[in-house]
């Protein structure tokens, strides 16, 4: 069973947030502002690591009690795991466990982790109506759709584990958030909109994920899994809840379902829609 962290989400209106400037940005050209202030007590790093399909940032705001060596090994240990389910993961390296598992060479109980990223991905095709089938990809099972929040959701498990409590990964357009930012308030996210003239949408967040599908410029990245033909009823969909890989996988369906996918996103869910923009 898998435990979500529920999410802690405040939407700021305008006015407020026109002095407050956001710690992040995503869609927008840049992704961090500077920060009001540093606590005294606090040590703050931020790295960038590039992957074969993605490039992360994450922004740390320890205790200065961790110490630089402390922050230093949980960022190591971070991008490391990162690295590694790149290398291990990845549907595009003939050698890793999805292509084996595509060939039928390994089952997916094989490795519990691979094991995980197969039940995810049938969960979410249960919960989408279809719509995320990682079965449906051309070339045979793809996680693609959930994998890259799966990889920020292990690499935060890391910094937790190294003692960092307070963070931030980002991928993209895609977003973990946990504690406070350094200027010891909530983490201050500006997600602009897909079309670029509407103002941003501001949400202050101590623990959650955003996921989104679309707004990188590919068109055709994502197939209708009814159909095989490209996705195209939308031009971005954007996710808020506890877990990145479960948004990201959300974002996809949305984007390949259309307005129809609002419905998944009833009163119980801890999930919800920010953008499901249309051509």
């Amino acid at each position: 069973m898998r435990i979500e962290v529920p999410t802690r989400t405040r939407w700021v209106d305008q006015p407020a947030h026109a002095s407050r400037r956001p710690d992040l940005r995503l869609g927008g050209r840049g992704l961090l502002d500077r920060w009001g202030g540093v606590a005294t007590d606090r040590l703050t790093a931020t790295h960038t690591v590039r992957t074969s399909t993605a490039e992360y940032t994450l922004v740390l705001n320890a205790p200065e009690w961790l110490g630089r060596r402390g922050v230093g090994d949980a960022l190591r240990d971070a991008v490391a795991e990162l690295r590694a389910i790149d290398l291990t993961y990845g549907p595009a390296r003939p050698q890793s466990l999805v292509s084996r598992l595509r060939r039928g060479e390994i089952t997916s109980d094989s490795y519990a982790p691979l094991a995980d990223l197969v039940d995810r991905c049938a969960a979410m095709r249960a919960a989408t109506d279809g719509w995320f089938d990682a079965w449906s990809v051309p070339g045979g099972f793809d996680p693609g759709g959930l994998l890259g929040g799966w990889a920020v959701e292990q690499a935060a498990a890391r910094l937790r584990a190294g003692g960092v409590h307070d963070y931030a990964v980002v991928a993209g357009a895609d977003l973990v958030v946990r504690g406070h930012a350094p200027h010891g308030g909530p983490w201050r996210v500006a997600v602009h909109h897909p079309d670029g003239d509407r103002a941003p949408l501001v949400l202050e967040m101590t623990a959650g994920a955003i996921g989104t599908s679309g707004v990188s410029g590919r068109r055709d990245h994502v197939v209708d899994p009814h159909t095989g033909e490209p996705a195209r009823q939308m031009t971005a969909a954007t996710v808020v809840g506890p877990d990145l890989s479960v948004a990201d996988a959300y974002a996809t369906a949305l984007y390949a379902a259309g307005p129809a996918g609002l419905a998944w996103f009833g009163d119980g869910s801890s999930y919800r829609p920010l953008f499901a923009h249309r051509d």
